[in-house]
């Protein structure tokens, strides 16, 4: 007999499956405000035990509730279960803000004038929009989607009503404005993934837990004292960082 949980696990990775993933090596190419109130003084805030991450600001997303929309579609495409955390404990959206504010978000390496051909999946990047606008606009829609079909904000669907949705995206049933609805799942689904996986100098892949996942060693710089090892040698993530 299953119980609850064990029923959206089940619905998460078949949603997964079905979406055909398949986890790659490519990693993601590469405005903190401060508000005075007037002269008054404020106490500073009592000390905590739990370190802050200041990579967990906003720097492309103005309005909150887009970015909400983000983070809820991506613990949908990489959710928590018995393997480990999702992508919203991963960081993958503040990833996800992070690189469309740098110059993955304006397509600074790839050649973006007309004309604008269907392409094969093999083509690359096949769109007139920048990849910033052409997640502010699939973003909007999947919200946009939600409010008409289920008359509530995504973010408060149950899973499966979720899954359904971001399913009508990947089969191309939503009509998106200069853009095939499937061409943003498939791009959401990758800056997803490259969060996850890529180092945690750009902001996903939280304590490198996505790599311990995979029990993959990470930025290992040798393996010359282990090359000639004959016995299986099990070596914990070491990220960029750790070589300053």
């Amino acid at each position: 007999m299953t119980n609850e949980k064990d029923t959206i696990n089940h619905s998460r990775r078949r949603f997964i499956k079905k979406s055909g993933l398949v986890v790659g090596g490519t990693l993601l190419g590469t405005f903190i405000g401060t508000s005075v109130q007037g002269n008054k003084q404020q106490s500073p805030p009592p000390p905590t035990s739990e370190k802050k991450n200041y990579n967990r600001a906003l720097k492309f997303f103005t309005r909150r509730e887009d970015f909400d929309t983000l983070s809820a579609a991506t613990e949908r495409i990489f959710p928590e279960d018995e393997n480990g955390p999702g992508a919203i404990q991963l960081g993958v959206p503040y990833f996800i803000d992070h690189e469309l504010a740098s110059g993955y978000g304006h397509n600074n390496r790839e050649y973006m004038k007309g004309p604008f051909f269907l392409g094969s999946e093999f083509q690359g990047y096949q769109s007139p929009l920048k990849r910033r606008d052409l997640f502010l606009k699939g973003i909007r829609k999947i919200e946009e989607v939600s409010k008409n079909d289920y008359n509530a904000s995504f973010v408060d669907l149950e899973d499966e009503q979720q899954d359904e949705l971001l399913t009508k995206f990947e089969e191309d049933k939503v009509e998106i404005k200069g853009v095939k609805a499937s061409f943003f799942f498939n791009t959401l689904i990758s800056a997803t993934f490259s969060g996850a996986y890529a180092d945690p100098l750009y902001g996903g892949n939280a304590d490198m837990e996505g790599w311990n996942m995979k029990e993959f060693p990470g930025a290992q710089m040798s393996y010359l004292n282990e090359i000639e090892e004959e016995k299986f040698i099990k070596k914990g993530p070491i990220a960029l960082n750790d070589h300053m």
